[in-house]
């Protein structure tokens, strides 16, 4: 089904090489609605928010409201391996097609339901937004600046929705897993709030079982205390990030290295503590963590990479410091992210050819890379309705979601 929760799971599912098909109303999802749009033009089949979730589907227009339309669908979960849903709860049971009219026939179906706060709970039928799903479930505030005179932050781009969309399509490969063996099929009820709250790291837990609270810190781990801060100036102006300092003796020698070459010795006092972290052959702050002399050789580490951070261009002192294997970053905007030499080698640029507009498309690759699942992006995402003759003609028993051998096996 069509929908702005299950979205970004089915495409995770389509794009590890199941045929996912998706069913929208007449005219199309309102989704298609969201801008921004490929060349400024809205239109149902322009829409960059549509691109992003739905690349590699198939699309079928079915009126629900209508006989016809709910027999084609009830036609489509009859074949289906899993029922991918993000309706309001009772939308689709006050027409006869909900998991519990087909658990019966299909025990071994696979129906993954996502909604605001789980199908179960009366919150589900309320309003809600990006911004106040992040905030609800905990995620913004744990995000934000040090100084707490400014509010919380979310990140851009609907994260709550593909936070719930991974969460989504684990428990979906799970219940695959669990019928592989079992046989049994099973409703997979998923709450956008509690996938969100279950990333907060351990503020949620801090909170309930300690009663204490972690507050955000600028570009680092929230935490009850303040931590050392890692984002700095670099000499160009731009922001650069210290990351989480090595703790190897091998590392502090590197370190000191680096500080020799740019003739910067002299000038960091703090080269005393690294000479005696490589004496010691190195430290372990999570174990030592109470030992005041492993704590001055770790902040240290810090204090001497945010010396050379300052006499250094920002890509300069980034890219030193992966060649030298030290864990830093730099605060890069998406265009330059994607644009970056690293991401272009890694393959994260995926041409997709869009012949209703005449052009290839640059889409932003896999999330991330599995060694024995193979991904890809199997075709551009569907115009309106653009498979329905072909779903419903061509293949009459043809699935909603069809999973090949790798993804069935539980390879995904």
């Amino acid at each position: 089904m069509a929908s702005t929760w299950g979205a970004y799971a089915g495409r995770l599912l389509a794009e590890l090489g199941a045929d996912v098909v998706v069913v929208e109303p007449p005219g199309g999802h309102f989704t298609r609605t969201y801008g921004p749009f490929a060349g400024d033009r809205a239109h149902p089949d322009r829409s960059l928010w549509w691109w992003f979730y739905n690349s590699s589907k198939r699309s079928v227009v079915l009126d629900l409201e209508g006989a016809d339309g709910r027999d084609h669908f009830r036609q489509l979960v009859g074949a289906a391996d899993i029922v991918l849903e993000g309706e309001l709860p009772g939308r689709l049971a006050d027409a006869g097609l909900d998991h519990a009219d087909f658990a019966g026939s299909r025990p071994e179906l696979i129906w993954t339901s996502v909604t605001s706060h789980g199908r179960a709970s009366p919150r589900s039928s309320e309003p809600w937004t990006d911004l106040t799903m992040m905030a609800a479930s905990g995620v913004a505030w744990m995000n934000g600046y040090d100084d707490h005179s400014l509010p919380p932050m979310r990140g851009r781009g609907y994260h709550a929705l593909q936070i719930a969309g991974v969460h989504a399509a684990m428990a979906t490969l799970t219940a695959l897993a669990y019928r592989d063996v079992s046989g049994v099929g099973q409703h997979v009820d998923v709450s956008a709030f509690a996938a969100g709250n279950v990333t907060t790291e351990y503020g949620t837990v801090l909170h309930l079982v300690a009663g204490q609270t972690a507050q955000r810190q600028t570009g680092r781990h929230a935490a009850v205390q303040p931590t050392m801060e890692v984002q700095v100036r670099a000499a160009d102006g731009r922001y650069v990030t210290t990351g989480f300092p090595p703790q190897e003796a091998k590392d502090f020698q590197v370190l000191l290295a680096w500080l020799d070459e740019l003739g910067l010795r002299e000038s960091c006092p703090e080269v005393f503590f690294l000479e005696i972290g490589i004496e010691r052959g190195g430290i372990n702050v999570a174990r030592d963590f109470d030992d005041p002399e492993v704590v001055a050789i770790f902040a240290a580490v810090r204090t001497a990479l945010v010396h050379v951070a300052t006499h250094l261009p920002a890509v300069e002192f980034f890219e030193g410091a992966q060649q030298r294997d030290l864990q830093c970053g730099i605060v890069y905007s998406p265009e330059e992210a994607f644009e970056n030499h690293h991401f272009v080698a890694r393959g994260f640029q995926v041409p997709v050819a869009h012949e209703e507009l005449g052009r290839v498309v640059r889409y932003p690759g896999a999330p991330f890379q599995m060694g024995a699942s193979p991904w890809g992006i199997r075709r551009r995402p569907p115009l309106v309705g653009e498979h329905t003759a072909e779903v419903l003609g061509e293949w009459p028993e043809g699935p909603c979601i069809t999973l090949p051998p790798h993804v069935r096996s539980g390879g995904g």
